[in-house]
Order: C-alpha cells, then structure tokens, then sequence
C-alpha cells in the first residue's frame, strides 16, 4: 500500500489544480468532490491528485458492473487503497448487472447511473472521472469510422450534468481531459500502487481496443492532434446549439394541446434535424436519441412519421407539427 500523503510531482500537483479550478465556477466553492475510481491506473491517477489538492474533501465510489467474478474483489482492493489514505470509499453494485445488448454501453449507462444517486445520497455536489486525450482520440476515430456528425466527434464535455440522471443536480467534471494515458499511468505507477488491469481493454472483440492497437501501430495518427480536432468540433457544437435556440425562439409554436409546430423552411439540415430533435425530446420521455434521420426521410416521402410515441406531420416542404401519437386500435 502506497504512504499516505506521499508526495506526487509537484508539476503534475500544479498542473491538476490549475485544470481542476478552470471548471469550477466564480463564487461556487467545490466543497466535496467524489471520485469514480475503476482502479485501473488513470482513475488512481485522479484519485490521488484529487486527494492532494483538496485534502479532506474527497470522496470515491467504485462500480461494480457484475461482469467479471474479479470485480467484486477488485473494488475491495480498492476500498483498502482509500482507507489507508483516509479517503471515505462505498462499492456500488446492481445485483442483476448489466442487461444483455452491448455490453460496454449497458456498463457505461450503469456506471453513471450509480454514481449520480450515489452522490446524492452523499450530498456530494461534483463527481470528477478520469477520461484523457487518449480516450477522446479513440472515441473520435471510433465515431468517424460509424459515420458521425459533429454531434458525434465533438470531444466531451469537461463539465456538465451526470449523464442518465433523472435531475442534474449532480455535475460530472473531466479535469484530465487535456492528459495523456502515459502522464497518468506514471503517476500511478509513482506512487507504489498496483494497478488493476481490466481484461476486457486487451479483448479485440470491443471496437475500443482495437482502435487504440491502430493508433499505437500508426504513427501519423496522433493523439494530441485528433483530441484538438475533437475540441474544434466541441466548439462548432457550441455554435450550432446557439443558432439552434435562436431558430427555436422564432421558429417554434406550442400549440393548445401540447403539440409543437415548427417553421423549418429555407434552415440548413442540420438545424432541421436539431429542432426536430428538440420537438421530439419535449414530448417523449424515453427517446434515445435516435431515428432522426430516419424521420425526416420520412417526412420528405410521406405526409407523417413517427418516432418513439411521437407522430410528426409534415404540412408542406417545411412546416412540420409534432404531437404524442395517437392510441393504436387493438385488433378485433
């Protein structure tokens, strides 16, 4: 077990901190953070600048998905590096695990699930997690290769609401988005921790691993360079989500009844699909978030579609009005 309060580097202790203020606002004072800690070498990483810079005021939780007979002992050993370095830790689990499907996408909406009621409960304002440049390279080469828009290959957000919550009191904070897996990986390793290595980042079954073997095999697929196109196209996301609200102001009608009218005429198709979407998002609850695409082929072909409960009717080239469909008539 590492010394507690075994000094880190003090670059990479200044480094965090400057990172970590940058994403609290002006006048909020972070009073506790949570940690979302795997124990793999990048979440240990976090976790023991995390307890540096603000010690006393960190708290960690570990997700034990149910996929491996190891995890369950896994977050044990992570429980024991916490409490020797006085670092409140709970293990969350789901009995049942994770539902059948893809598997690392069930996992991740776990994950977050858990952690959010977790910090709830704990009235804990702010979860830090530990992605880097890394994983936004591989989840940009990941996306391109399926065809994605801007929505898609725009980096991640180094802050904003726990995904998959059904409020967003808690915030999710990212603050080594801008490091390397390496830069974490030697402060893990510094520390005299053992790491826990996941089988499954090994496994060429998971789309992952496999571009992350590409982008190690390829030199000229560089890692800082894909992360800086992935922050550009964060900041044409944050462009296009301002035009969108501006067109939805002077665009869209709520009708008597709940339903929503929208002028589209003569707009991008980009920012058609963005105000179809939001139509879509006000009236049904349990949208994914996709099928988009879909319906406004369908619209272009056919007077109406619809899309998770939602009926979209399309009065001319357009105008479009969106309503909860009607009841199905059961069969006689």
């Amino acid at each position: 077990m590492p010394t507690p309060n075994a000094p880190l580097p003090e670059a990479a202790v200044a480094r965090f901190r400057g990172d970590l203020e940058a994403l609290i606002p002006t006048g909020a004072p972070l009073r506790i953070l949570g940690i979302g800690v795997s124990g793999g070498p990048d979440s240990l990483a976090l976790l023991l600048l995390a307890h540096f810079v603000l010690p006393g005021r960190v708290r960690a939780a570990t997700v034990d998905h149910g996929l491996r007979p190891e995890a369950a002992a896994e977050a044990g050993i992570v429980a024991g590096i916490c409490r020797n370095l006085g670092i409140p830790h709970a293990i969350l689990s789901k009995t049942q695990g994770v539902a059948p499907g893809n598997t690392q996408e069930q996992a991740r909406i776990l994950r977050y699930r858990l952690l959010g009621a977790w910090a709830q409960r704990e009235n804990i304002g702010h979860i830090a997690v530990a992605h880097h440049a890394d994983d936004v390279a591989e989840t940009f080469l990941m996306r391109a290769l399926r065809g994605a828009g801007v929505t898609g290959l725009a980096r991640m957000a180094t802050s904003g609401p726990v995904p998959y919550q059904e409020n967003a009191e808690v915030v999710l904070l990212r603050p080594v988005l801008s490091w390397r897996r390496s830069d974490l990986g030697m402060i893990a390793a510094g520390s005299g921790i053992e790491s826990i290595q996941d089988p499954s980042n090994r496994d060429d079954r998971y789309d992952r691993v496999r571009v992350r073997r590409l982008l190690a095999d390829e030199p000229k697929l560089d890692v800082v360079s894909l992360a800086r196109a992935a922050a550009n196209l964060a900041d044409a996301e944050t462009a296009l989500e301002w035009m969108t609200e501006q067109a939805w102001r002077s665009r869209a009608t709520l009708e008597k009844g709940g339903g929503i009218r929208l002028d589209a005429i003569d707009l991008p198709y980009d920012l058609r699909r963005r105000l179809a979407a939001r139509a879509i998002y006000r009236l049904s609850k349990t949208w994914n978030g996709e099928g988009i695409d879909s319906l406004l082929d369908g619209l272009s072909t056919a007077s109406a579609a619809t899309l998770s409960d939602v009926q979209a009717t399309g009065e001319d080239a357009g105008t479009w009005y969106f309503r909860i469909a009607p009841p199905r008539r059961g069969r006689r």
